[in-house]
């Protein structure tokens, strides 16, 4: 079994800067054979692709050059760096993970942590 959890959501200014963590944890799970994904739902959307660690990293246009996806696979840990943050960024910030993340499908989902950013 595979369990993800987020940190590092919060309240940031327009401007700001933060870093969510992601810890994966589960007795036979190494993150280095497993596609590494972050995902976003704001109020009254869909959930939308930020961006994703899978051999090389990319990301959703609507972040690339703010957002930056690392890997810690010794530690289990993925996280995303945001800078320049904008009020639309405001959303319930999900880490998933994958096998494979065909078609951007992913088996493994945290519960997510909220990220507001104030005008």
């Amino acid at each position: 079994q595979v369990q993800l959890v987020e940190s590092g959501g919060g309240l940031v200014q327009a401007g700001g800067s933060l870093r969510l963590s992601c810890a994966a944890s589960g007795r036979t799970f190494s993150i280095s054979n497993y596609a590494m994904g972050w995902f976003r739902q704001a109020p009254g959307k869909e959930r939308e692709f930020v961006g994703a660690s899978r051999g090389r990293t990319y990301y959703a246009d609507s972040v690339r050059g703010r957002f930056t996806i690392s890997r810690d696979n010794a530690n289990k840990m993925l996280y995303l760096q945001m800078n320049s943050l904008k009020p639309e960024d405001t959303a319930v910030y999900y880490c998933a993970a994958d096998p494979a993340a065909r078609n951007n499908d992913y088996l493994y989902w945290g519960q997510g942590t909220q990220v507001t950013v104030s005008s």
